[in-house]
């Protein structure tokens, strides 16, 4: 099986298990110390889920090569991930109001949780650029025309 074969696959895993964790996570919702920031999280992992499930159908159309292919797949698992403990941690925690204005509203946690929100959050912005940066190159038109 070649590498884009494989990271498709594991693309759709990532992106039904992306789609369990959402299913259950709402349940939780109410649980959390900041329900609104949960509500995001529930969410952003829905949205995530099926754009994992979309790139990997067209994960094996991509014109990469093997390195390329394997910094594409990696920095989009980890932005995925990153972005998602962020909002995740917000919610557990009652915090995020630094990062996440919008979402957690007044809920402000401790200089620590603050802090480690905002560096999970945002070390997912240039690795998910990168990522998707890549992706759009591997799908660009090969010589000839031929897609």
């Amino acid at each position: 099986m070649s590498t884009l074969a494989r990271q498709s696959r594991r693309l759709l895993q990532i992106g039904a298990g992306l789609l369990l964790f959402a299913s259950f996570e709402g349940f939780v919702i109410p649980h959390f110390a900041a329900p609104r920031v949960g509500l995001s999280a529930h969410t952003l992992s829905a949205l995530q889920s099926v754009l994992l499930l979309a790139l990997g159908l067209a994960w094996t159309r991509l014109d990469l090569g093997e390195a390329a292919s394997r910094v594409a797949f990696w920095l989009l698992v980890y932005s995925t991930f990153a972005i998602l403990a962020a909002y995740v941690l917000g919610a557990f925690w009652g915090a995020g109001n630094e990062t996440m204005p919008m979402a957690a509203g007044a809920a402000h946690g401790s200089a620590v949780q603050e802090s480690l929100i905002k560096v999970v959050a945002y070390s997912s912005a240039p690795t998910g650029i990168v990522s998707f940066a890549l992706i759009l190159w591997g799908l660009r038109l090969r010589a000839g025309g031929a897609s």
